[in-house]
């Protein structure tokens, strides 16, 4: 195998002068560069990136976890991520915790051991936040708020709740059917003192400016909270109807055929986007008329919102923005654990938190750690009014 040491003789340099050219971390003058380079192309020499990068102290690897991706929107996040990664000269590396036994333990135990660089939680997790502020390595979250050095990138779902409320409100709705995930979920921190705001208050006091109730780490919460608060106060009845996996697609369907048909007399449903498309099918199979009978709004924006068969009103993520936010929190958080340990530091430092204004009016309150907020928007289809 073709080493640094056979460049170095074919281009009649030292060796430390070809690693400073690989590595590109010290002054090569341009003639001696091209002199090593031709040598590299003659001998066919591929640079060991492995190799370079652990002796910079660096894996270049992230971990990326997220319940499954089978689901369309996690599907298209990681694809996402994985363009935005590649750019910044950084790899993936995937967890399916529906698909794997330890779900992120073995993630975080490479982190421990520095075989991966940081690590982005888009799963769910039931370890409190002292846990996770206990790593001391980067991390970043999407959509969870996982304790008060965590920074982490969330949509701007009280917006979207906002907004979806609204289409149905000004077009006159009384009944509407709520598609979601489990509501037991919407309760992760009940009863927790872990501490985990930045002045020592306790996690569930600084997460209650956040999600009134005080009992949840999901931001997602937001928009089902506030959807639901502004039927209620437009007095508009609000059923809600549960999928209890992700990652099983076919509950998906069980959902919208319980919506449409459980619920005879609502006349609006929000859902997913998958569950979103089996409503209009079952809807329209059963002699519904969309949107003068029933109106439909999907929630994400994802690919899955095209398999309707018509084009189904939306409040649309920002897939592409919320990977540029999630890849940039974690260069910061990686630059920043650089700069602890040269200054001898041990961990990294606590992320600055956003208060009170800094977000968009409708999401303004105080969070547990630095949030990134990415607007969301209503995009209109055939499925309302």
């Amino acid at each position: 195998m073709v080493g640094m040491r056979d460049v170095a003789k074919r281009a009649g340099v030292s060796l430390s002068t070809v690693s400073l050219t690989v590595n590109g971390n010290g002054y090569v003058a341009d003639e001696t560069r091209a002199r090593i380079e031709a040598a590299m192309a003659e001998l066919h020499y591929v640079p060991n990136d492995l190799a370079r990068s652990l002796s910079q102290g660096r894996t270049n690897l992230i971990g990326v976890t997220v319940p499954t991706v089978a689901h369309p929107f996690f599907a298209q996040l990681v694809a996402a991520l994985q363009r935005r990664l590649h750019r910044s000269g950084l790899r993936m590396m995937l967890c399916s915790t529906a698909d794997q036994d330890r779900g992120e333990t073995e993630y975080i135990d490479m982190l421990k051991r520095r075989t991966m660089d940081g690590i982005i939680i888009g799963s769910h997790t039931s370890q409190p936040p002292a846990y996770w502020e206990s790593i001391g390595r980067p991390i970043v979250a999407f959509d969870r708020f996982l304790g008060g050095n965590i920074p982490s990138v969330c949509s701007d779902h009280v917006t979207g709740a906002h907004l979806a409320a609204r289409r149905f409100i000004d077009t006159g709705v009384r009944h509407v059917v709520e598609v979601g995930g489990p509501r037991s979920q919407f309760h992760d921190l009940a009863g927790s003192s872990e501490a985990g705001g930045p002045n020592g208050e306790s996690f569930a006091s600084v997460m209650s400016a956040v999600t009134d109730p005080d009992d949840t780490t999901f931001p997602t919460v937001r928009y089902h909270r506030t959807f639901e608060r502004d039927l209620a106060d437009a007095g508009i009845r609000c059923d809600y109807v549960t999928v209890e996996q992700v990652s099983d697609l076919s509950l998906f369907e069980q959902a919208a055929e319980e919506a449409v048909r459980r619920f005879p007399d609502a006349d609006a449903i929000i859902a997913p986007d998958l569950a979103a498309a089996h409503c209009v099918r079952i809807a329209l199979a059963d002699g519904r008329d969309i949107p003068r009978d029933l109106q439909i709004i999907a929630y994400d924006g994802t690919a899955a919102a095209g398999l309707a068969g018509m084009r189904l009103t939306v409040i649309r993520q920002n897939l592409d923005a919320i990977a540029d936010h999630l890849v940039e929190r974690m260069r910061d958080a990686i630059a920043a654990e650089n700069d602890a340990d040269a200054h001898g530091a041990g961990s990294v430092p606590s992320a600055s938190p956003v208060v009170a204004g800094s977000l968009p009016e409708a999401s303004s309150p105080v969070v547990a750690a630095s949030c990134d907020l990415i607007p969301v928007t209503l995009v209109q289809g055939d499925t309302t009014r």
